[in-house]
């Protein structure tokens, strides 16, 4: 199975992705991640995208699949993936398409998760990051154990610059006017799925298990 998770930044993309793993054990493709290997390692597609996330603006096109290609071209991915965060755009889409068409692959479903803006600005504005191994805190619901320093490898936590409250509006805002339309060109292909998630991962995967069901994608 291969599907994609489409929501806003916040709405809880990364959390859903790991509870599909655990049920269906597919590799997880983030973007988010990829964005954040390409530009530690200093590699020049991870600093081209860098000067674009850090004003709350998307990463091109090109650049973002450039690095969603060539990790796709990974074994690990041949038994099924999750797409998260990518495809942004419609041009990402059709570019998405073109490359599972070349090797015999498809998309299953598109899970769109739909939160609000209100509970994603608060989501995202608590959100900490170490800088060392990446683990991801909340300030209120999930803080780590010693303040400021990573529960896992005890690396210094930090705020993302993209995580800014201004900059959170700037990234929904962007989101509505580019990525909403994929909404609308999935539903267009009968793959799309909409899910509530404000309630709960567990309430969320109810709602995807019962929607796969009914597509017969699982039995």
């Amino acid at each position: 199975m291969n599907f994609i998770l489409l929501g806003a930044p916040g709405s809880g993309k990364g959390t859903v992705a790991e509870a599909l793993n655990k049920s269906f054990g597919l590799t997880h493709i983030s973007t988010g991640d990829l964005f954040r290997m390409n530009i530690g390692n200093c590699t020049e597609l991870g600093q081209k995208a860098k000067a674009f996330i850090d004003k709350g603006d998307l990463v091109p096109d090109d650049i973002t699949v450039a690095m969603v290609k060539g990790r796709l071209s990974d074994k690990d991915c041949l038994s099924g993936f999750m797409l998260d965060g990518f495809p942004r755009t419609i041009p990402q889409a059709e570019a998405l398409e073109t490359m599972l068409q070349l090797t015999g692959q498809k998309i299953d479903a598109v899970i769109n998760l739909q939160v609000s803006d209100a509970v994603i600005i608060r989501r995202i504005s608590d959100r900490r990051v170490c800088k060392e191994c990446g683990a991801t805190y909340s300030i209120s619901f999930n803080p780590p154990l010693k303040e400021d320093h990573c529960d896992v490898c005890d690396g210094l936590i930090v705020q993302r610059a993209d995580d800014m409250p201004d900059t959170v509006l700037t990234r929904l805002a962007t989101y509505a006017r580019k990525t909403k339309p994929l909404v609308d060109y999935y539903a267009g292909k009968g793959i799309l799925m909409t899910v509530d998630n404000e309630m709960g991962i567990g309430f969320a995967m109810r709602q995807i298990q019962d929607e796969l069901k009914s597509k017969n994608i699982i039995n």
